[in-house]
């Protein structure tokens, strides 16, 4: 049987301490102008290893599991705030600055995605382009899931219920949880091998209640947050890259006019792939992040 992948080929590795008691893992490679990559759900920072090695040519990447993710801590759940994407947004921060970066690009693939959003409009300063694939911002995630079209994120509705029942459902068979995304989520399976696959789930099975606590987050605070900037006119300054595969009319919604909204110089683009399109389509999503550092 194949070794478990744990590194990105060529990354040296560090762990990082980015609040207290919670350091971070992070993959670390090239030189250049700086990139941070956020991986989504239900991954780790290995899903950037095909487009994080073609950036390293000339960049410096950083590839982190997030907090609650991977080989990074798990902090118990002590209020909303432990795993609110605001929190999760300053620990990349902070981690960047570690590592002696004080403004670098940013770009998260789902859950990755929703961090990266958050760090743009609390960190502008920080950020100076952003790119998100594959998401919608909370507000309009949550407004748009309605109908047959909810049906594709039953796991959401799941994960925002009050402590308890989720964590013991999911982690009664958190292998067949987990991976029924990766497996329904993609349209070509061999763009995770089984041995990537299995680094993935093998990942999950540790972090149930941190997973969980995110998703539960997206249901609460990351609203409230989301909202007062939308109320206050907060928007993204910077410039922004949106990739997103067809989702399809089925669903009901446009997606370039939600992320429009929210950040008025916006690139959106749709690629011909599933969910995981840094690893299903790693060139186009690389020669788009390339694009967005050019702007």
């Amino acid at each position: 049987m194949a070794s478990m992948p744990v590194a990105i080929t060529g990354f040296d590795y560090r762990r990082v301490p980015v609040a207290d008691g919670v350091s971070l893992n992070a993959a670390v490679a090239g030189s250049g102008t700086p990139i941070v990559l956020l991986h989504g759900f239900p991954q780790t920072h290995l899903m950037w290893r095909h487009v994080a090695a073609d950036l390293a040519a000339d960049h410096t990447v950083i590839c982190p599991d997030l907090r609650g993710y991977g080989a990074s801590d798990k902090p118990a759940v002590t209020g909303a705030g432990t795993y609110a994407k605001r929190t999760m947004a300053a620990d990349v921060v902070r981690l960047a600055r570690a590592l002696g970066h004080e403004r670098f690009a940013l770009a998260g693939h789902d859950r990755g995605a929703l961090v990266a959003f958050r760090a743009g409009l609390d960190h502008p300063g920080a950020i100076t382009h952003l790119a998100c694939l594959d998401v919608l911002p909370t507000l309009d995630m949550w407004e748009v899931m309605h109908g047959v079209g909810a049906a594709v994120g039953f796991h959401l509705f799941l994960m925002a219920q009050p402590p308890g029942l989720p964590e013991q459902l999911i982690a009664g068979n958190a292998e067949a949880f987990f991976g029924h995304f990766l497996d329904i989520w993609t349209r070509d399976r061999g763009a995770i091998p089984a041995d990537v696959r299995a680094a993935y789930l093998d990942a999950c099975r540790g972090a149930v209640p941190s997973i969980v606590a995110d998703y539960r987050a997206s249901a609460g605070v990351d609203v409230e947050h989301d909202r007062a900037d939308l109320e206050a006119g907060n928007r993204l300054r910077m410039p922004v890259t949106v990739l997103q595969q067809d989702w399809g009319a089925v669903l009901g919604f446009d997606a370039a006019a939600l992320w429009g909204a929210w950040a008025p110089d916006l690139r959106h683009a749709t690629v011909t792939c599933g969910h995981f399109m840094a690893e299903e389509a790693p060139a186009e999503v690389a020669r788009a992040l390339r694009e967005l550092l050019t702007r």
